[in-house]
């Protein structure tokens, strides 16, 4: 009988906050994942290409920033950005938005911490003949990096790439204790209306799933496109 009651509670719930879910909750979730990814991995592409360059100094800067995000909780970094940035950047007191900014910087430096030890450990698996056997044609090391290395360095790390798409977008979660506007954040205005957390709880799993299992599925068809056209 209960869950009779629960998913009755579930449909009447999502029928009048339908917008609330999908348009206001899904869609901010959805942008600051992508926002978070793309970000992350071009900024972690540049942490992988410092960390293994021979430019000692730039390395270990780059390696302790890593450890250190990559060891302490994402929940932690975000309270400490939210309070940090604005007093690092003054002019950022000044913007409307400021709370989503300082999310989404310290969402793109955690996932470009964890795309850098991605990114690197595809490189590092590349043969290291390939690279020399291009310099030896007269390509620069950049060239060989950008032509030769980083295509086959790409395609051994994207199953890995697109699990951190996914952790990205179940740790936008998190960003619903600043009232960002993402799905949980929806989840905190609908529960001050309606008093009842279970269903609103169980939808908000439910569209979480949903959009995780069809990234994972679409991830896996372009996996395989990928390695048919080797």
């Amino acid at each position: 009988m209960y869950l009779i009651t629960l998913a009755e509670d579930m449909g009447k719930i999502f029928v009048k906050y339908w917008d609330m879910f999908l348009i206001k909750g899904l869609s901010a979730t959805i942008l600051l994942s992508l926002l978070t990814v793309v970000c992350g991995t071009l900024l972690g592409a540049i942490f992988a290409v410092i960390k293994i360059s021979r430019v000692k100094a730039l390395s270990w800067i780059i390696s302790a920033v890593v450890e250190v995000i990559r060891g302490t909780p994402m929940l932690l970094q975000l309270y400490i950005s939210t309070f940090l940035i604005p007093v690092i950047v003054p002019a950022m007191n000044e913007l409307e938005n400021k709370k989503l900014i300082c999310i989404a910087l310290t969402l793109i430096l955690n996932s470009a911490a964890y795309v850098s030890e991605i990114i690197r450990s595809g490189i590092e698996a590349v043969d290291k003949g390939q690279s020399e056997a291009a310099r030896s044609l007269g390509l620069t090391s950049r060239t060989a990096m950008l032509q030769i290395v980083f295509p086959q360095a790409i395609k051994n790390i994207l199953p890995a790439l697109g699990n951190e798409f996914i952790t990205v977008i179940k740790e936008t979660s998190l960003a619903s204790t600043f009232y960002v506007g993402e799905l949980m954040t929806q989840y905190h205005k609908i529960v001050g209306t309606t008093h009842n957390p279970l269903p609103i709880l169980m939808i908000i799993g439910i569209i979480y799933f949903v959009l995780n299992f069809v990234l994972s599925k679409g991830l896996g068809v372009f996996e395989r496109r990928m390695k048919a056209s080797a």
